[in-house]
């Protein structure tokens, strides 16, 4: 896999996208290469540096932004922040309104873990805009893969399982995990209990990747901050189903015609278990599945250079004024 020098962003800025909501973006690598939009995982992840490192900056215009309420948009979702304009729709559209305003007719689109749901969403609603797709840790956020992250993969990891589910109140900790710590850290009034939430779930988020190669605890768990953004999002998101109807990405897969597009996933990725991948592979007529034979995909992450080539038009097709986009 090919990793690429650090570089810093040439452009950045705050978009409005109504309901109060600022999304923070940046443009890196060659203003005249071919557009690439990232979409980070969580959700409530954020974008950062490491993400600018995949892809060639003499090739392409790498696009980054942070989801609604995380990382540097805002407003910062906290304890007490109201999600309900928060919604994977209200994603979509926010991706469309970037798109628009950085002049952009279509773009490479990359996404890791929930990014790949977001980003097939995105896709499937609009796949004039999308060129190719390069797709890591591959999930579909269905109601199995949601309850085998949160139920089933503690059997690999015992104690880390059972203090998870010690997190929840005890009448709660044989039904729905998701929903009583959605209840938790969206719901309940004191904030006490939500930041102990916050930390139990983010320690079961780094228990689920401990067996990746090279694994080291996620520092930004250490940061309250980040914990909460974080916990209240990947809940509000995971207990909705992201408004999602359950297998809704894979029966859509057709509209992803004319669209070729990379998969790659671990085949032993506990985080996200490899049929799913699998079965969209053979649902996407252009849909590529090179397995990775580690544990997960590097980093949970791929490189559009390893896996494409830059295809398509360049400037001048790819890219238009924001009033001609719009």
């Amino acid at each position: 896999m090919t990793m690429y020098p650090e570089i810093e962003s040439y452009e950045s800025g705050m978009l409005e996208v109504g309901d109060g909501q600022q999304l923070y973006w940046e443009t890196c690598g060659n203003p005249a290469g071919k557009p690439a939009l990232v979409l980070h995982g969580g959700p409530g992840s954020g974008c950062t540096p490491g993400h600018r490192h995949y892809f060639d900056p003499a090739e392409y215009r790498i696009v980054l932004f942070d989801q609604r309420g995380a990382g540097r948009s805002t407003p910062r979702v906290s304890a007490t922040t109201d999600l309900s304009a928060n919604t994977t729709d209200h994603l979509l559209a926010d991706i469309e309104r970037l798109r628009e305003h950085l002049g952009i007719a279509r773009w490479l689109v990359w996404g890791n873990s929930w990014g790949v749901t977001l980003g097939l969403a995105y896709a499937q609603r609009h796949p004039t805009r999308v060129s190719e797709m390069v797709l890591a840790a591959v999930t579909m956020t269905g109601s199995a893969e949601i309850h085998w992250l949160y139920h089933e993969a503690g059997r690999f990891f015992p104690e880390e399982g059972h203090r998870f589910r010690a997190g929840v109140p005890e009448a709660e900790r044989d039904g729905d995990l998701v929903a009583a710590y959605y209840r938790l850290l969206n719901e309940q009034p004191d904030v006490a209990p939500r930041e102990q939430a916050a930390r139990d779930w983010c320690a079961w988020e780094d228990a689920v990747m401990s067996l990746e190669e090279g694994w080291a605890p996620n520092p930004r768990y250490a940061d309250p901050a980040f914990r909460m953004t974080f916990a209240c999002l990947v809940t509000h998101y995971f207990h909705h189903r992201p408004w999602l109807a359950d297998g809704q990405l894979l029966r859509d897969a057709h509209r992803l015609a004319g669209i070729p597009g990379v998969l790659v996933d671990g085949r032993l990725d506990l985080g996200g278990p490899p049929d799913i991948a699998w079965q969209l592979a053979h649902a996407w007529a252009g849909a590529e599945l090179p397995w990775s034979e580690r544990v997960t995909p590097p980093t949970r992450t791929c490189s559009p250079a390893s896996w494409t080539r830059p295809t398509g038009p360049r400037r001048g097709r790819d890219e238009l004024t924001p009033a001609q986009a719009a």
